[in-house]
């Protein structure tokens, strides 16, 4: 019988509340409460903090505070990375930013997802699919990237878009819901 978590990591339906998981939460929790106290920390301070918690952090990444995810152990932040203020990842599967991509403030990478099915729902299962955002991206701030999406190397996300789908390499997609300019 497989686990909560293993069917969650595998982007299976899962039920979250299950102890294991619960307990990846409460250690991301303790995790952003010393992060998000880190503002007045050196570069490299704050990177050894996000070392701790991450998948993979490239040189030179940065992560401004505040900032909050689920667990963080599926985050995999790419060289030179910078993500401004305020931003959310809800990493509930893998999400993966490539090097030098630059996120504004207030943006939020969303991985979990939910069943269309209403007894499914009402059962309390979710499921995540994974995100990745490719090398030199610019993701102005408070955009949202929804579940599955892939953007290309070089793409452009205008402020405030909503995407649904995969962004092509070099596009700019602008609106709710985002589409090539």
């Amino acid at each position: 019988m497989r686990s909560e978590k293993s069917k969650m990591l595998a982007g299976e339906l899962y039920i979250a509340n299950c102890p294991e998981i619960a307990a990846d939460a409460a250690r991301a929790r303790a995790w952003m409460c010393r992060y998000n106290a880190s503002l007045g920390a050196s570069a490299e301070e704050r990177h050894a903090l996000l070392a701790e918690q991450f998948a993979a952090v490239g040189e030179g990444a940065v992560v401004r505070p505040p900032f909050h995810c689920d667990y963080g152990y599926n985050i995999t932040l790419g060289r030179g990375v910078f993500l401004n203020f305020n931003c959310i990842v809800l990493d509930v599967v893998a999400v993966t930013i490539g090097d030098l991509t630059q996120i504004g403030p207030g943006v939020q990478i969303l991985t979990p997802d939910h069943p269309r099915d209403p007894a499914e729902r009402r059962a309390g299962l979710e499921f995540g699919r994974p995100i990745a955002i490719g090398a030199n991206v610019w993701i102005g701030g408070g955009a949202l990237i929804m579940p599955g999406v892939t953007v290309g190397d070089d793409a452009i996300i205008g402020a405030g878009a909503v995407v649904t789908r995969d962004v092509a390499t070099g596009a700019t997609v602008v609106g709710n819901p985002a589409r090539p300019r």
